[in-house]
């Protein structure tokens, strides 16, 4: 769910983009986002309810510290507010294979950085097909690229990509201390209130904007937002953040397929063969998470 609705991301973007101006888009979707999050997890209230009386407590299910709080903070403004401000800037310098290809730098960073700093080691088949679908991406890249490049889009999609991989360890490290609706809500709404300087921009370019760009801005915060980031932090809080990154490299397949069907561009022969070899390179990479019995590995050890 989380790759197809990030995929789906690209093309919502491309819809909204001639419309609205990278501050803007970032703030306009992520206030949907805490909007549509605030009603998912009211949603869900009733069902913690019914079961916390039997769940048993632990350091997640406790209130934050003040330093996990701050975390949370920090992570939710680097995740939901500079990243996608990044890449909204780097897609107006360089075109969308060329910021597919850096933004895909970072599944890469993460399992260094999760070697690193969480202790998850380097699996020899993790990144063999990592490599396998980073070579993947590199093919779409080529296939789909328009030659725009400067200095400046390079510069802001290596960034982001650099945030992604940040982003996605603090992410893993803050999972420990409290919960996923938690985290993905308080990250939220302060990537938000950091965005507010883009808030008379917004209006103006709201008021002159059609219908679809509107509803392509709604869509990015109900679902890419608020549903993916949930269902990303279920993932990240139960996987290694190295093995959950690499799933992320099938998003450039997805979003050819739903390019396909949404925005009837048909892609190039090669592209198509360069999204195979990114699935293949995940499938690969991801094969020895689960064992016979079902169970991951970190279950296992546990």
């Amino acid at each position: 769910m989380t790759i197809v609705l990030w995929a789906s991301a690209f093309v919502a973007i491309r819809a909204a983009a001639d419309d609205f101006s990278p501050g803007p888009l970032t703030l306009g979707r992520i206030a949907v986002g805490v909007v549509a999050l605030a009603i998912l997890q009211s949603l869900m209230r009733l069902r913690r309810r019914e079961t916390r009386s039997s769940t048993p407590q632990n350091d997640a299910n406790r209130a934050p510290t003040a330093k996990v709080f701050l975390g949370v903070v920090v992570w939710g403004v680097a995740w939901f507010g500079a990243y996608n401000l990044a890449l909204n800037a780097a897609e107006r310098h360089i075109d969308a294979g060329t910021a597919a290809l850096l933004v895909n730098i970072a599944p890469m960073i993460t399992a260094v950085l999760a070697g690193l700093l969480l202790g998850e080691g380097f699996p020899r088949r993790l990144i063999v097909g990592m490599l396998v679908a980073l070579l993947g991406v590199v093919v779409v890249a080529v296939a789909t690229s328009t030659g725009r490049v400067d200095a400046i889009g390079i510069v802001l999609g290596l960034a982001a990509a650099v945030i992604y991989a940040s982003a996605t360890i603090l992410q893993k490290r803050l999972l420990r201390y409290v919960t996923v609706p938690t985290m993905t809500i308080v990250g939220c709404i302060a990537a938000t209130l950091a965005c507010l300087p883009f808030a008379p921009e917004l209006i103006r370019e709201f008021q002159a904007a059609p219908s679809s760009s509107i509803l392509a801005v709604v869509y990015l915060g109900i679902f890419p937002t608020a549903v993916a980031f949930s269902t990303w932090g279920y993932v990240l809080s139960r996987m290694s953040a190295g093995r959950t990154a690499a799933t992320t490299y099938a998003v450039p397949a997805v979003v050819l397929v739903l390019s396909w069907i949404v925005l009837r561009e048909t892609p190039p022969p090669l592209a198509l063969l360069g999204g195979a070899v990114a699935l293949a390179g995940v499938a690969f990479g991801l094969r020895s998470y689960r064992s016979a019995s079902g169970r991951p590995p970190e279950a296992r050890s546990s």
